[in-house]
């Protein structure tokens, strides 16, 4: 692969996700923001653009176990999607509310940036509660009738929501809001850095949220730059031959 300034961040990374290590390191959105190019990504976070480059080079030239989630069928990928990130969130979201409680009532007073941090992950779990919801229960469904229809060369209906366009750019929008959240979380709380006199409750905290972020922006790049560009795709042609 050949990498240029003029390469999208997001493309990139769903061409070949051992680039996704590179653009973590250097602190570049992938998923929300993976509509970017290297040359706008390296002038907004201050890096060298032929560096970048060779770090790219240098990652997916190396030997890796990484997945080729690309290479997937759509709804093979929206079932992995499903069934491993969505129970996931559904899982750590049960796991770190009360531990968030815990360090809130013992070091809330000393760093008061935990109470803010606090309110941001409840919300973020309730918007990600409904949004998997709408996701496993209109958007998923109907990648699954697209697949059938074009392995049985049938039409198929058109759905309440018009064009698979709709339910996508409404996850899209929500995808970015908690992109967006995450981000603040992480600025609170030092990229999850916990002060001098943090307890273990208070380090297994920070180290459950960073985790939860990470496997939120693989979640959210399987969707934005893979699921849903083919989404799209598989509609037009089923349109078009029928």
């Amino acid at each position: 692969m050949n990498i240029t300034e003029n390469d999208i961040v997001g493309e990139l990374v769903a061409k070949d996700y051992r680039t996704a290590s590179v653009f973590k390191s250097e602190g570049i959105d992938f998923c929300c923001r993976g509509n970017r190019s290297i040359q706008e990504v390296s002038k907004h976070n201050n890096i060298e653009t032929e560096t970048l480059i060779e770090k790219l080079n240098a990652a997916i030239t190396g030997t890796s176990g990484t997945t080729d989630y690309d290479s997937w069928p759509i709804d093979l990928l929206a079932d992995y999607i499903e069934k491993k990130h969505h129970r996931y969130v559904e899982e750590k979201i049960a796991e770190i509310k009360p531990y968030l409680s815990k360090v809130v009532s013992v070091h809330g007073k000393q760093h008061p940036e935990l109470e803010e941090i606090q309110v941001l992950f409840n919300g973020a779990a309730g918007e990600l509660a409904m949004h998997m919801k709408k996701e496993e229960l209109v958007l998923f469904p109907f990648i699954r009738k697209m697949v059938k229809s074009k392995q049985s060369n049938e039409s198929i209906e058109v759905p309440h929501f018009g064009t698979v366009d709709n339910p996508i750019a409404m996850m899209k929008e929500e995808h970015d809001k908690e992109g967006i959240r995450f981000r603040k979380i992480a600025e609170l709380s030092s990229n999850y850095t916990t002060p001098t006199d943090a307890c273990n409750t208070y380090k297994v905290t920070y180290a459950l949220l960073k985790e939860f972020e990470a496997d939120l922006h693989l979640h959210i790049h399987l969707e934005n730059n893979i699921l849903f560009p083919k989404a799209l795709k598989m509609e037009q042609d089923l349109l078009h031959t029928t």
